[in-house]
């Protein structure tokens, strides 16, 4: 008849096992930095940048025109009847250029600067781009959604409350925007779904 194991080997391999689960969750913790909670700077600043130039759960506007000559940038998709209407279908390029227009319309508002005129039809502000200045556009875009982060970043905190939910909307609009420029370079076919977008 086998003797029994003493009680103190038994609980050898419950602690190996145990070392094994507790060690590396142990290190996976201690090598998360804790995080601040978020405020209202922070949750606006994502906001914005997650829009502009850093994917989080969808694609940024940078890289929704990124790689476009100017020609596909004035390409517009037909409508349902299988016709050119700029009024209901807008080019890559005239999304953007409406993106430039309303983004630098609002810098200059919440900068106490007089904004440039808005058109009486906001159609102008899609049908006046110009494909012969759509790397100019591009760079311009980038150019004031960084001054608008700029902006949020370093306001005093009565001002950043005040702007808030102007900047809210900003990033908004941006967004919406943006997934209107991706659908149309897939309609187009000048979409790379490894981008962020299958």
């Amino acid at each position: 008849m086998a003797r029994p194991l003493a009680p103190s080997l038994l609980r050898i391999p419950i602690v190996l096992f145990a070392a094994t689960l507790v060690g590396p969750l142990a290190l996976t913790q201690a090598a998360k930095t804790p995080q601040p909670p978020p405020t209202l700077r922070s949750i606006l600043l994502q906001q914005l940048r997650s829009t502009h130039n850093q994917a989080d759960w969808f694609v940024p506007v940078n890289t929704a025109v990124a790689g476009l000559t100017a020609d596909q940038a004035k390409w517009i998709p037909t409508n349902a009847a299988g016709k050119l209407d700029p009024n209901a279908n807008h080019s890559v390029g005239m999304l953007t250029y409406h993106l430039l227009f309303w983004n630098t319309n609002s810098l200059a508002r919440l900068k106490g600067e007089k904004p440039p005129p808005v058109p009486s039809n906001n159609d102008e502000t899609f049908n006046d781009f110009d494909p012969g200045t759509w790397a100019k556009t591009v760079s311009d875009l980038d150019a004031v959604l960084t001054a608008l982060e700029d902006l949020v970043a370093h306001a005093d905190d009565t001002t950043l409350q005040k702007i808030a939910p102007t900047i809210a909307n900003i990033s908004t609009h941006n967004a919406y925007h943006t997934g209107q420029i991706i659908y149309v370079r897939k309609l187009q076919g000048s979409w790379n779904p490894s981008n962020g977008v299958k």
